[in-house]
């Protein structure tokens, strides 16, 4: 059975989300803080995180920061009551594999946690053991993080370490950004071209040494992304 995190503090919503996730056949750990969400993935696995945005005390932006930071590459769904571009941005920026607008359909919502679930068992079976080397980085895909040419270490997201593998697997070839949302997201999900252009400018700040100036994530202008070893 696969085991959901889900951070809400409206009572209402988050009794709703976890009767409809109960009844998909989920088991559901619902916290209605930051602090506790942060609290319950030191101690426990999850298959998918349910994080609201507005939460009381830190908020869902840093709860995700603070996870991801720690090594937790569980797939996030953050839910947000904001509907603008930069909040989605901030919320993909911040580790979040994809986000909901509230008010939401909670047969998308089910979708959606369906989706995430699918696309990372399917990562883990991607040569989990394989090490790639792209420009000046070093990507380990079993500890699931990259190693930049200064040493350091930075832990990849699902959405990421999919990312690279499939850019790794295609040297030379021109991938259309919607190759790569139907790659890495899927058809299910919903997120936008600009979607995959925020993460390939985070990408490339550790994969080139000039990232403003990139020679091996190489954009192609008017179609999407190719990868030149």
């Amino acid at each position: 059975m696969s085991r959901i995190l889900l951070c809400e503090d409206d009572h209402l919503i988050g009794t709703m989300v976890r009767l409809n996730l109960q009844q998909d056949g989920y088991e559901v750990d619902w916290r209605k803080t930051g602090e506790a969400a942060v609290e319950a993935l030191g101690g426990a696995r999850f298959d998918v995180i349910l994080l609201d945005i507005g939460l009381p005390g830190i908020s869902g932006i840093d709860v995700a920061r603070t996870v991801r930071r720690q090594g937790v590459g569980t797939p996030i769904l953050m839910l947000t009551a904001r509907d603008d571009t930069e909040s989605k941005v901030q919320a993909l920026d911040s580790g979040a594999d994809d986000y909901l607008s509230k008010p939401f359909d909670m047969a998308e919502l089910l979708a959606r946690v369906r989706a995430q679930i699918r696309r990372s068992q399917g990562s883990l079976e991607i040569a989990s053991n394989a090490e790639l080397r792209m420009g000046g980085a070093r990507v380990d895909s079993e500890r699931r993080a990259l190693q930049t040419d200064d040493g350091v270490w930075h832990d990849l997201s699902d959405k990421e370490l999919v990312l690279l593998q499939f850019l790794a697997k295609n040297p030379g070839r021109a991938l259309s950004r919607a190759d790569i949302l139907e790659e890495v997201w899927g058809m299910d999900a919903s997120p936008t071209e600009r979607t995959v252009d925020n993460f390939i400018v985070r990408l490339r700040r550790w994969v080139e040494a000039d990232p403003e100036n990139p020679c091996h994530i190489v954009t192609v202008r008017g179609w999407g992304y190719r990868y030149e070893p």
